[in-house]
C-alpha cells in the first residue's frame, strides 16, 4: 500500500507539471495545486474512520458522528479569522499558519487514539477543523492570483482537481498506517503519517507569492455586510454553495457506519465508496470550466441539483454496496458542480476592498450548515435509519430546485427588458 501513495504522490507532481504547460497561469495556481491536496488529506481520513473509531469509544452511538460534526464546526469557526489573518498578514502566512495547526491536530489524533480517549480525538477534531478553514481560503488565494475574471471557473475547476489526489492518499494512508503503531483501536501510525505529508505541504507553500490585488479607479467606498449579503447574487451563491455542502455532508457523514456498522458491509468496501465519493467530488473539474463556457453558470446549477434528486431516488432504492456507490459517487458529481457555481458567482457580489469580509461570513454560512447537517446524520441515522437520512434530505432538494430555477429564469430575461429600481 506504501508503493500506492508513492505513487500516486508522483502522478501528483507529473500532474503539476503537464497541466503547467498546457495552461497559461500564474505560478501561484501550481503551488497551491501541489500543496493543497497533501493537506486535504486529512479529512477523508476523519470521514473515513472517525465515525467507526468513535463507535469503538463512546457508549452512546449516537455520538459517533460528533468528531466529524466537531471538525466541521471548527472549520466555521476558524472561517472569519482565518480570512482576517489572511487580510492582515498575507495569504501565505495564514496559510502556513493553518498548516501548522494541521500538524498538530495529527499528532494529537495520533495520541488519542493511542490511548483511546475519545475527548482527545475530540480536540484533535476541532483543530482539523479549524485549520481546514485556512486551507478553504486557498481558492480565494487562487482567484486573487488571476487577473482575467474569465479565468475564475477554469482557475477553480483546475485547483479543485487536485482534491482527487487527496481523495487517494487520505484512505490510503488511513488502512496503510493502520497498524505501524501498537494501540487498541490501531490508525495511531496513520495520523502520524499524515502529519509529514503536511509538513511537505508547508515546504511547497514556501514557494507562494502573495498576489497583488488590483483596486479599479471607480470603487466606491465599502458597504455594510448587510447590503451586500442582501444582493440576489450573493443569495444565489450561498444557497447553491451551502445547501450542496451540507446535503453532500449529511449523507457522506453517515455512509461509512451505515455501511460497515449497520449494515455489516467490509471496511475495504466502505474505504471503496467514500474513495469514490471524494474523487467524484473532483474529477469533474477536469471538464467543469469548459462545461461552464458551454451551457453557463446558469445551467450547471439546475444540472447539480438533478443530480441531487437521482442520488435521493438511487439510495432510497436499497443498502447493498452499489446503491451506496453510485449514490455517493454522484452526490460527488453534484456538489462538484453546485460549489464551482456557488464560489464562481461570490465575486460579483463584491469588490475587491469588500473581499476578505464577504469571503469569511460566505465560509461562515456554508460550514456552519455543513456542521449542523452533520450533527443530524448520526442522530437520525441511529434512531431511524438509512432511509430516514435520506428521506430527510428531499425538503432541502426541493429549496435548491426553488433557488436554481429563480436564478435559472432571471439569468434568462435579456438585460434590457429587466427593470431598474
Amino acid at each position: 500500500m506504501l508503493s500506492n501513495i508513492l505513487i500516486t504522490l508522483l502522478v501528483l507532481i507529473i500532474t503539476t507539471i503537464i497541466l503547467s504547460r498546457l495552461f497559461t497561469l500564474p505560478r501561484n495556481i501550481w503551488v497551491l495545486f501541489l500543496a493543497q491536496p497533501l493537506v486535504m488529506s486529512c479529512s477523508p481520513v476523519i470521514v473515513f474512520i472517525g465515525g467507526i473509531l468513535s463507535a469503538q469509544m463512546v457508549t452512546d452511538k449516537t455520538l459517533s458522528t460528533l468528531p466529524i460534526t466537531i471538525m466541521i464546526l471548527g472549520v466555521a469557526a476558524g472561517a472569519i479569522p482565518a480570512a482576517l489573518l489572511a487580510n492582515k498578514k498575507g495569504r501565505k502566512f495564514a496559510a502556513l499558519f493553518g498548516f501548522s495547526i494541521t500538524v498538530t491536530a495529527c499528532l494529537i489524533a495520533s495520541y488519542a487514539v493511542y490511548i483511546a480517549r475519545f475527548e482527545y480525538f475530540i480536540i484533535a477534531s476541532v483543530m482539523f477543523g479549524f485549520s481546514t478553514a485556512f486551507v478553504q481560503q486557498l481558492r480565494f488565494a487562487a482567484i486573487e492570483s488571476t487577473k482575467d475574471e474569465k479565468s475564475i471557473p477554469t482557475v477553480l475547476s483546475i485547483l479543485m482537481l487536485s482534491g482527487i489526489f487527496a481523495a487517494f492518499i487520505g484512505p490510503e494512508v488511513a488502512v496503510m498506517a493502520k497498524d505501524w503503531i501498537d494501540s487498541p483501536l490501531g490508525y495511531s501510525g496513520s495520523f502520524l503519517f499524515l502529519a509529514v505529508l503536511v509538513i511537505i505541504a508547508m515546504l511547497v507553500m514556501l514557494a507562494f507569492n502573495n498576489p497583488t490585488i488590483i483596486h479599479q479607479p471607480n470603487e466606491s467606498a465599502t458597504r455594510p455586510l448587510w447590503v451586500i449579503i442582501k444582493q440576489p447574487v450573493f443569495l444565489v451563491s450561498i444557497a447553491a454553495a451551502a445547501i450542496g455542502f451540507a446535503l453532500m455532508s449529511y449523507l457522506m457523514t453517515a455512509t461509512p457506519i451505515s455501511m460497515h456498522h449497520m449494515q455489516g458491509h467490509s471496511i475495504n468496501d466502505t474505504k471503496w465508496v467514500i474513495q469514490s465519493h471524494i474523487a467524484a467530488m473532483f474529477i469533474p473539474s477536469l471538464f467543469t470550466g469548459f462545461l461552464v463556457k458551454k451551457i453557463g453558470l446558469t445551467n450547471l446549477l439546475m444540472l447539480g441539483t438533478i443530480i441531487y434528486t437521482i442520488v435521493a431516488i438511487i439510495a432510497f432504492s436499497g443498502e447493498q454496496v452499489m446503491h451506496y456507490w453510485w449514490a455517493l459517487l454522484l452526490l460527488g458529481v453534484g456538489w462538484n458542480f453546485l460549489y464551482l457555481t456557488g464560489t464562481s458567482l461570490l465575486p460579483q457580489s463584491y469588490q475587491p476592498n469588500e473581499r476578505h469580509k464577504v469571503q469569511a461570513i460566505n465560509d461562515f454560512i456554508i460550514f456552519g450548515f455543513q456542521a449542523t447537517a452533520s450533527l443530524f446524520a448520526g442522530w437520525v441515522l441511529f434512531k431511524a435509519g438509512w432511509h430516514a437520512v435520506v428521506f430527510s434530505s428531499i425538503p432541502f432538494i426541493i429549496l435548491l430546485f426553488a433557488v436554481s430555477w429563480y436564478y435559472y429564469r432571471k439569468e434568462r430575461v435579456p438585460k434590457c427588458d429587466r427593470v431598474v429600481l
